[in-house]
């Protein structure tokens, strides 16, 4: 059976960084989901809010998805810049992860390494602006 992809090459290399970054950010994403739990359990979720909202709050811990629940003030707790970090960490994370996979998939496809860099090429320019839309909306909600 023919394989469009060359070889590996041995020693550290672009394709090992992202073989182990997704390894790495795969287990950072159940971290950050466990830290997103945890801390919403200690600001009173198991109280205030219901299961759906508990679980975009730790996916994606943004003060709107609290505001339709019981908690009283979510400026106190919820909406501090700690947050803000944390779901910019998970954006990255996640962005990075998928589009490497994304990466990964096509490049099976492509025989031609000047097709390659152009999908690489592409696929940066598309990780590069979700992370400037994101970053964006994180600060400014």
């Amino acid at each position: 059976m023919h394989s469009s992809r060359p070889a590996p090459q041995s020693g550290f290399n672009f394709e090992y960084f992202m073989w182990l970054f997704t390894r790495v950010s795969g287990m950072a994403l159940f971290l950050l989901a466990l830290i997103g739990i945890v801390g919403a359990f200690w600001m009173g979720a198991r109280t205030q809010i219901d299961v759906g909202a508990l679980l975009r709050w730790t996916f994606f811990p943004n003060p709107f998805h609290v505001v339709n629940t019981n908690i009283p003030d979510v400026t106190i707790g919820w909406a501090t810049a700690y947050w803000q970090i944390m779901q910019m960490m998970i954006i990255f994370f996640g962005v990075t992860h998928g589009i490497n996979g994304v990466r990964m998939v096509i490049e099976d496809y492509l025989e031609s390494p000047r097709k390659r860099l152009l999908s690489r090429s592409l696929l940066f320019l598309f990780w590069l602006f979700l992370m400037i839309v994101c970053v964006y909306v994180i600060l400014y909600s």
